[in-house]
């Protein structure tokens, strides 16, 4: 699962698309993950950034059983540890 959840991430990190603001912070997004963007103000911390709300977003995506496109789980074989 480690490798399958590594491989997606990479993956979905060289899709991602940055613009450079009117004020030069770097605005960054992920296409098809709503809600799935990050600024800074400068292109590599908005990329450490963008991959830590990413991974955070399919993590959550895992944990509430939801569908996370492009990758495909078997939720019965899937545990995520529960917090209070």
């Amino acid at each position: 699962m480690l490798h399958m959840f590594s491989s997606y991430i990479l993956r979905k990190m060289r899709s991602a698309d940055y613009k450079i603001l009117k004020d030069g912070s770097f605005f960054g997004e992920i296409p098809g993950a709503k809600g799935v963007w990050a600024s800074s103000s400068t292109l590599e911390d908005c990329r450490k950034e963008l991959q830590e709300v990413l991974e955070d977003w399919v993590l959550l995506k895992i944990r509430s059983q939801e569908r996370v496109p492009g990758l495909q789980l078997n939720f019965e074989r899937v545990r995520m540890p529960k917090y209070a």
